[in-house]
């Protein structure tokens, strides 16, 4: 249950984000449910072998470098996913920073029901 809650979270911070940011476009509330749901994915399936890949310029960015992970990470949903679409790297930056950082908010609120 928690699990359908956090997609149902990401889907609205990926659509409340799509349209603060002019560069990202959903076509609807179905593609942002996907594109959670991708996210969720590659973040379980890709992000640790980059992270082990690029683990020498981790440890030299201190960390920074995660960054672009997570960008790369929203690149390849906006390459999977049909309906989403982010328009370049810097784009795609930006918006993992603000979707991090709104997942974190919304998140937060499931953590109260302890």
């Amino acid at each position: 249950m928690k699990t359908l809650l956090r997609i149902l979270l990401t889907a609205l911070a990926v659509v409340v984000l799509a349209k603060v940011l002019p560069w990202v476009h959903v076509e609807g509330y179905t593609s942002a449910i996907w594109v959670a749901i991708a996210l969720g994915l590659l973040r379980i399936t890709v992000k640790p072998l980059l992270i082990f890949f690029t683990l020498p310029a981790t440890i030299v960015t201190l960390g920074l470098f995660l960054f672009v992970i997570n960008a790369v990470i929203i690149l390849l949903a906006d390459y999977f996913v049909s309906g989403f679409q982010v328009d370049g790297f810097w784009v795609a930056l930006l918006f993992s920073i603000l979707l991090s950082f709104l997942q974190s908010v919304l998140f937060s609120f499931l953590e109260k029901d302890k």
